[in-house]
């Protein structure tokens, strides 16, 4: 059986299982919940003590699923279009996720570890699946890189239409800019997503711009609007003013 180990427990979050269940759980706890769950959520990947509490508002929104496409930004290794993973499962300090290597083959995707082995930003939301949803979800982690926006859509379009999966979406806004310049940026930036403009949303808008445009795109294509739902940066939440890295939550189809 191939595992995909943690690569940052202890550092973007605690390594310890029931610290971790509980820092979790405190985030959902502390947003509303109710309402329709929607086909889609785009949710920051910070340490969780900085994006965890804006995460919140979207994750707060999903109760259950059969399958989790969660597609991210490639920080570390370059990717080229689109690239899925040869594990069989995803570890996490709360234990671990099947992932579903028959939808990686019926969607002709590219296994590729490389890019995934160090990176943070799909592996920072499984403890949130993990502690809110019912269990028994598989889960699809697709990094994306250079590709157009059409390429990832046409990937991603077919999962958000499908009732028996939710697609999740990581990406961060502005990053360093002092906490008013982020502020109006990521205002523009976020009126942008809920217009479904993706021709004018780049890297610095947002550090996944490439899967962001994408979903955008396959979400204009069928007709789903997309509503903000938090919007901070971590001047807000657990940093300083002088430099602060943008963090939006929006719902999907609903």
């Amino acid at each position: 059986m191939r595992v995909r180990q943690p690569a940052v427990a202890g550092r973007f979050y605690t390594g310890d299982s029931y610290e971790l269940a509980e820092e979790v759980a405190g985030y959902l706890a502390a947003v509303p919940h109710g309402g329709p769950q929607p086909p889609g959520i785009i949710v920051p990947h910070a340490g969780h003590i900085f994006s965890g509490p804006v995460a919140a508002h979207a994750y707060a929104t999903l109760r259950s699923t059969p399958r989790v496409v969660l597609a991210g930004p490639a920080h570390f290794v370059p990717v080229d279009g689109i690239a899925a993973t040869s594990a069989d499962v995803w570890r996490t300090p709360l234990g671990d996720v099947e992932i579903d290597q028959d939808a990686v083959t019926s969607a002709g995707l590219v296994r590729d570890d490389h890019p995934h082995a160090p990176e943070h930003s799909l592996e920072v939301q499984l403890p949130f699946l993990q502690v809110q949803l019912e269990p028994g979800w598989r889960l699809l982690p697709l990094l994306v890189g250079r590709a157009d926006p059409a390429t990832v859509a046409d990937v991603l379009e077919g999962f958000l239409a499908d009732p028996n999966t939710t697609v999740v979406l990581s990406t961060d806004l502005s990053h360093y800019l002092t906490y008013d310049q982020a502020r109006a940026r990521d205002e523009a930036t976020a009126q942008r997503i809920v217009a479904k403009d993706w021709r004018h949303i780049d890297d610095h808008d947002a550090c996944g711009a490439y899967p962001l445009r994408g979903l955008l795109l396959a979400a204009d294509r069928l007709d789903m609007p997309v509503r903000l739902l938090d919007l901070r940066n971590s001047g807000d939440t657990a940093g300083p003013h002088d430099r602060v890295v943008g963090y939006g939550a929006f719902a999907v189809g609903l």
